[in-house]
C-alpha cells in the first residue's frame, strides 16, 4: 500500500503538495500525520468545490504499508506514527521537498529534494514536464501552496521556476479569488490579542550588521496560526529578520521569518529541533521554561550571525582551574558545581591541560574516578592571545569539537573562551532580547513616583543615602526582591533588601560608619545587616550565585553578576532590582520579564531544576500565589508536580520545611494555601496520613473566621497565630502521629513538648465541657474559669475551632471576652488586716472570692469584706 504524507501542523504548502503527489502516485492513500493549521482547516470547512478523499490516520494499516511518500518533510521527528516504519524491511521512502538536502535525518530511495519557493513548485514543475494534466480544484491547491511560502511570489529568495509553476496553475484552471480569500484570514481575538503582546515585546538589534528582531509573549492555553502573526509583524515592521517565541503551557513555539541570505531561519531552528527552510521556519520546544528557550535562541543566533571581533571582546574572566591533582571523582563535582564543561588543569601557575565532562564521565563509567585527572587531560590546544581573532577560535572551538580555549598573557593564563562565549559574542554587549515587555513600560520617572508617592520620606533619604555611599566607593547598589515587587503592585513593603555588585560587607561598614550604624557581617555569605539606631534594618548582600550540591541541600555560594545573582531567585516576579547609585537612581532593571508576569498576575520560575534544587520554593509558590492572588503558570505547576512525583521534598530537612508551614499559617487566609496543598499532594511530606479530609477543613474554615474575631477583639494582643491552624490542620492525627509530625518538622524539644501536652490538655477539657453540655449539667462562670485558665490564647482557639458543640463555643468566647481578665477586689494583705493569717488560708479565701467574683455572687469591695468575715468567723 502506498501512503502519502508530510509533517504535523500541516500548511497549505502540504495540502498542495499531497494532491500533486497522487497524481504522480494514483493508487496512493492521502493521510494526515497529525494535526494541521487553523488557516487549512478552515479551507477543509469552509470550500465546497472541490472532495478529497483523505483517509483518517486511525484508520490506516500501518502493517499493510510499502511505500511511504513524504512531502514538505525530511524529518522523523515530524511525522508522527509513521517514523514508525520508516526503518521496517520492506518499506520504501520517496520524498519531494523544497528545504535543503541536508536538513533532514530521513534517507529517500527516489524523489525530488531542492530549494525552492515551495514544494508544491517542484511537484507543478514535474506534472507539467510529464504531461499530466490538473482540474482547476487541484491547480488551485497547488497555487495555495505557493503563494503561502513564498509570500504571494515576493520573497527575495524565490525563483524563476516559482513563476513559472505558478503560471502554468493558471493556465489548468487555479482560482486566484480563492487563493486571496486563505491568504488573507481575519485574526480571532486570542491572536489579536497575542499579536498586540509581541509587538509590545519586540525588540531589534545588529548583529555583524544585520538588525535581526525578536518578539516574545507567554500564555497559559493554545493558540494557533501564530505563522500568520509573524507574516504581518514581519510586514507592518519591515523587519528583515523576525523571530517570534511564544511559550504555551508547557510548549515553548518559535516561528521565523527572513527577507536576508545572511539570516537562514531553517539553519538556526534546526538547532532547537525545528526545521524550515531559509525563509521560513518553526520549531517546538518541550520541557523547557520562556526563558531558557530564549537564551538557547540568543546563543543560536550569536554563532550564526557571528560578529568579526578578537578574543578580548568575548573572553572571561577570572578563570575556574583545578590543580593537577584533583582526583577524575573530585573533578566532575567541580565541573557540576560550577556548571561548565570544560576546566583548565594547572600544576602550580602554569597550566598544563584542559579536562572535559565527557571525559571524565567515560572514565568514571570505567571506574577511573580515583585517578588524578592529569591522566586524561587534553594536552594539545589552541593557545590563544586577547588579539586571536574570534574567527579563529571559532573555527577551533566548533570545527574541533572543543570546549574552551585558554587566553595567555605571555605564560599567564589570564582568561578563557568557552562556547558559551563565543555563541554570546555580539556587538557592545548589546541584549539580544528584553524580556522587560513594554506591555508594561515601567521607566525611572515612573518609579520615582512610585517611591515619592508610597514610601515615607525618611525611607526614601534612606534609598538615596545608600546609592551615594555606593557612589563613593565605586559599587553599584540596588534595591532588589520583594520590595521592588510590591512598590510595583502598590503594597506596603518596609522590608528592604540591597544587592551590592562588589563587596557587601565592606559596603554595609562604610554605610554604617558615616550614618551611625551597627553591622552584623556573615563573611561566608558575603552578608551583612545594618541596624539603624531606631532599630531598623536593610539586609546587604554581594552579588552571588548559588549551587546545590544535591536536591533540597542548603546553597553553596560564590560572588558573581547582578543577572546572575537575580537568576539564582526563586520566580520572575522576585527577579526585579532598582539601581540606587545616584545618577542612576531609580532605573529599574528586570533581565527575566517579571514585569510582564506582575502585570498578568501569573507566578514563573527561571528554569526547569528550580524545584530540584530548593523544595522549598513548592511551598512559597503556593504562598505567593495566594497572598497575591496570582496563578502558577501551567509549565511551572507542572515542575511542582513532577518534583512531588519523585519525591524531592522528602530530602527537605524539617527546620526548613517548617519555617515554609509557618509562613504560609501566617497568612490572613492560610486554607487557600492548604487547599493548594492538598490538591498538589504536598501535605503527605509534612505527615504521610495528613489529608484535608472535610472535618478537616471544616475546623480550618472555623479557625479562620475565629483567629479574625479574636484579632478583631484584641489588635495589639501578641500570640502565635500559626500554632492555631497548625493545630488544626494536624487536629485529626493520633498523638504518635502529632509527635512524627513534630518530629518531621524538627520542632525544637521544649516546644515540642509544649505543644503536645497543650493539645493533650484541649482534648481534655473540651471532653469535660460537652459531657456536662451532653447531660445538661449547669455550668457556671467559676467553672469555666478554672477549666480554662492555664491553657495558653492559641489553644483556647485551636478549641473554639475543633468544637462542634455551640455551647462549648460559647464557654471559651465567654473566657477570652470577660472572665480571663476577673480579678478580686481584695488583695492577701488586705485579707491579713481582717484577720486572716498569713498561710494556705491566703490562697483558699482569694478563690472563693474569686469564685463568687465569677459568680456575679459579690460584686463590690464591700461584698467581698464580708464574705471574708463571714469565712473567716465561721472559722474562728
Amino acid at each position: 500500500m502506498d501512503v502519502i504524507t508530510t509533517h504535523v501542523n500541516a500548511d497549505f504548502d502540504c495540502l498542495g503538495a499531497m494532491v500533486a503527489a497522487r497524481k504522480l502516485y494514483p493508487e496512493a492513500r492521502l493521510v494526515f500525520s497529525g494535526s494541521q493549521e487553523k488557516s487549512m482547516r478552515d479551507f477543509f470547512l469552509k470550500s465546497t468545490s472541490y472532495a478529497l478523499d483523505f483517509t483518517r490516520l486511525k484508520d490506516l494499516e500501518f502493517d499493510k504499508i510499502t511505500r511511504l511518500i513524504l512531502v514538505d518533510c525530511q524529518h522523523s521527528s515530524r511525522i508522527g506514527r509513521f517514523a514508525e516504519i520508516l526503518t521496517r524491511p520492506g518499506v520504501e521512502v520517496h520524498i519531494y521537498d523544497h528545504h535543503p538536502e541536508s536538513s533532514g535525518d530521513i534517507t529517500p530511495a527516489a524523489g525530488i529534494i531542492r530549494e525552492s519557493g515551495s514544494t508544491c513548485t517542484i511537484l507543478a514543475t514535474l506534472l507539467r514536464e510529464r504531461g499530466i494534466e490538473v482540474n482547476a480544484t487541484e491547480a488551485t491547491l497547488m497555487m495555495l501552496g505557493i503563494y503561502e511560502d513564498t509570500g504571494s511570489l515576493t520573497f527575495p529568495t524565490i525563483t524563476g521556476e516559482d513563476y513559472q509553476a505558478a503560471a502554468w496553475l493558471l493556465e489548468q484552471g487555479a482560482n486566484l479569488n480563492t487563493v486571496a480569500d486563505f491568504m488573507t484570514q481575519e485574526l480571532t481575538a486570542e491572536q489579536v490579542s497575542l499579536l498586540n503582546d509581541l509587538l509590545k515585546s519586540l525588540q531589534t538589534t545588529t548583529l555583524n550588521g544585520i538588525d535581526v528582531s525578536l518578539a516574545h509573549t507567554s500564555v497559559d492555553y493554545y493558540i494557533g496560526d501564530i505563522a500568520v502573526l509573524a507574516h504581518m509583524m514581519r510586514d507592518m515592521e519591515n523587519l528583515e529578520a523576525l523571530f517570534l517565541v511564544v511559550g504555551m503551557g508547557n510548549r515553548v513555539y518559535i516561528v521565523a521569518r527572513s527577507r536576508i541570505p545572511e539570516v537562514n531561519v531553517g539553519d538556526i531552528l534546526r538547532e532547537l529541533g525545528g526545521g524550515g527552510h531559509a525563509t521560513a521556519a518553526s520549531a517546538t520546544v518541550r520541557e523547557l521554561t520562556l526563558i531558557q528557550v530564549l537564551e538557547r535562541l540568543e546563543e543560536t543566533l550569536r554563532n550564526k550571525v557571528n560578529p568579526r571581533r578578537v578574543a578580548r571582546d568575548i573572553m572571561s574572566a577570572p578563570v575556574k582551574t583545578m590543580p593537577a591533582s584533583t582526583t577524575l571523582t573530585e573533578a566532575r563535582e567541580l565541573l557540576t558545581r560550577y556548571n561548565v564543561n570544560a576546566m583548565p588543569v594547572m600544576d602550580g601557575k602554569r597550566m598544563v591541560g584542559i579536562i572535559s565532562r565527557r571525559i571524565v564521565e567515560k572514565a568514571l563509567y570505567h571506574e577511573l574516578g580515583s585517578l588524578p585527572v592529569s591522566e586524561y587531560m587534553h594536552t594539545e590546544y589552541l593557545k590563544g592571545t586577547p588579539d586571536t581573532p574570534v574567527a579563529a577560535v571559532q573555527e577551533y572551538i566548533v570545527g574541533q569539537n572543543r570546549r574552551l580555549v585558554p587566553i595567555f598573557d605571555g605564560e599567564e593564563l589570564c582568561a578563557v573562551i568557552t562556547r558559551t562565549d563565543l555563541l554570546r559574542s555580539m556587538y557592545a554587549g548589546e541584549a539580544l532580547y528584553d524580556l522587560a515587555r513594554d506591555s508594561l513600560p515601567i521607566r525611572s520617572r515612573e518609579v520615582m513616583r512610585l517611591i515619592d508617592r508610597q514610601l515615607a520620606p525618611d525611607v526614601v533619604k534612606m534609598l538615596r543615602d545608600l546609592g551615594q555611599v555606593g557612589e563613593e566607593l565605586d559599587l553599584p547598589v540596588y534595591a532588589v526582591g520583594g520590595f521592588v515587587r510590591d512598590l510595583l503592585l502598590g503594597i506596603e513593603n518596609c522590608d528592604i533588601d540591597v544587592t551590592i555588585e562588589g563587596d557587601g560587607i565592606l559596603f554595609a561598614t562604610t554605610f554604617a560608619a558615616k550614618f551611625g550604624c551597627r553591622v552584623k557581617s556573615h563573611v561566608k555569605f558575603g552578608t551583612a545587616v545594618i541596624v539603624f539606631p531606631d532599630g531598623t534594618k536593610i539586609d546587604v548582600a554581594s552579588t552571588r550565585l548559588e549551587y546545590y550540591a544535591s536536591p533540597g541541600a542548603l546553597p553553596t555560594v560564590e560572588r558573581s553578576s547582578l543577572k546572575m545573582d537575580l537568576y539564582r531567585r526563586d520566580f520572575t516576579i522576585n527577579t526585579l532590582a532598582i539601581r540606587l547609585n545616584s545618577p542612576d537612581f531609580g532605573v529599574l532593571i528586570d533581565y527575566f520579564g517579571a514585569q510582564r508576569d506582575l502585570q498578568e498576575r501569573v507566578l514563573r520560575v527561571l528554569h526547569n531544576l528550580s524545584f530540584v534544587e530548593d523544595p522549598t520554593r513548592v511551598f512559597r509558590a503556593i504562598r505567593f500565589e495566594q497572598r497575591l492572588d496570582f496563578h502558577i503558570a501551567k509549565h511551572t505547576e507542572n515542575l511542582i508536580k513532577n518534583a512531588v512525583k519523585m519525591n524531592f521534598l522528602d530530602k527537605l530537612g524539617g527546620k526548613r520545611l517548617l519555617s515554609e508551614l509557618v509562613h504560609i499559617l501566617t497568612e490572613n487566609d492560610p486554607l487557600r494555601a492548604v487547599d493548594r496543598l492538598a490538591s498538589l499532594g504536598l501535605l503527605r511530606f509534612i505527615h504521610p496520613d495528613l489529608f484535608l479530609t472535610k472535618p478537616v477543613r471544616r475546623n480550618m474554615e472555623e479557625a479562620v473566621r475565629i483567629v479574625s474575631w479574636f484579632e478583631l477583639l484584641f489588635l495589639d494582643r501578641r500570640y502565635e497565630k500559626w500554632a492555631v491552624y497548625f493545630l488544626t490542620l494536624t487536629g485529626t492525627l493520633s498523638n504518635d502521629e502529632f509527635l512524627a509530625t513534630c518530629n518531621r518538622l524538627a520542632v525544637n524539644e521544649h516546644y515540642r513538648e509544649k505543644l503536645f501536652e497543650s493539645r493533650r490538655q484541649a482534648g481534655t477539657m473540651l471532653e469535660i465541657m460537652q459531657r456536662k453540655v451532653a447531660r445538661g449539667i449547669p455550668v457556671l462562670r467559676s467553672d469555666i474559669y478554672f477549666w480554662l485558665k492555664a491553657l495558653p490564647v492559641e489553644l483556647l482557639l485551636f478549641m473554639m475551632a475543633s468544637t462542634t458543640s455551640a455551647d462549648v463555643k460559647k464557654f471559651i468566647s465567654l473566657y477570652i471576652t470577660q472572665l480571663q481578665n476577673v480579678r478580686t477586689m481584695l488583695n492577701g494583705k488586705e485579707l491579713q488586716r481582717l484577720g486572716v493569717p498569713a498561710g494556705p488560708r491566703i490562697r483558699e479565701l482569694l478563690d472563693v472570692l474569686l469564685t463568687a467574683r465569677l459568680n456575679n455572687e459579690v460584686l463590690s469591695r464591700e461584698d467581698e469584706e464580708r464574705l471574708v468575715r463571714k469565712r473567716v468567723g465561721r472559722v474562728l
